[in-house]
């Protein structure tokens, strides 16, 4: 009896934590919204320019954020895995759209050069916590990822990058047409 009050009390315990760090704010199946943000060159880049008939995998984080930086190689680990694959819906493939809530620009692209991020999609308002993009995500924690499929909609949202993948695999198995 007293094992079961335990693991009751356990798995609560790891409900209520994990609960702290849902995003409530989008929803799976929604349409994303947009995001219009300078990159680090200070050219415009536009969310769903880039999403049109691509697969994106929006990733939240910043340079000062350690778990982002451990994270980083996995974020790469699934580029280089899926950026060449062909998506039956997903003409344009796949990409990664990093999203930094950084506040210094130089720290940001160094970071950005030393994780290897190789992807030509990163951006940010310089905003820190106070970021637009963040506020227009409900990001209230990093790293945080979404998974957009060819339409813009939400298809899936992370706070672990190990979870993406069966979802990404999901995109890549899908066959045929969507309708209408």
């Amino acid at each position: 009896m007293k094992k079961l009050i335990l693991l009751l009390l356990l798995a609560f315990g790891i409900h209520t934590a994990n609960a702290q760090y849902e995003n409530t704010k989008i929803k799976v199946g929604q349409k994303a919204p947009e995001l219009a943000f300078s990159d680090p060159e200070g050219k415009p880049l536009k969310l769903s320019e880039i999403n049109k008939g691509r697969v994106v995998l929006l990733d939240f984080w910043a340079s000062w954020c350690g778990p982002c930086r451990r994270a980083s190689p996995e974020v790469v680990a699934l580029y280089k895995k899926y950026s060449e694959k062909k998506f039956p819906k997903a003409k344009k493939g796949f990409t990664v759209v990093s999203v930094s809530l950084d506040q210094k620009k130089e720290a940001w692209i160094q970071a950005i050069k030393n994780d290897g991020l190789t992807w030509p999609y990163h951006m940010s308002d310089l905003g820190g916590w106070k970021s637009q993009p963040a506020a227009i995500y409900g990001t209230e924690f990093i790293p945080q990822s979404f998974l957009l499929d060819e339409k813009g909609n939400i298809v899936g949202k992370y706070t672990q990058i190990e979870e993406v993948s069966k979802d990404i695999d999901k995109l890549l198995a899908s066959k045929g047409k969507t309708k209408k």
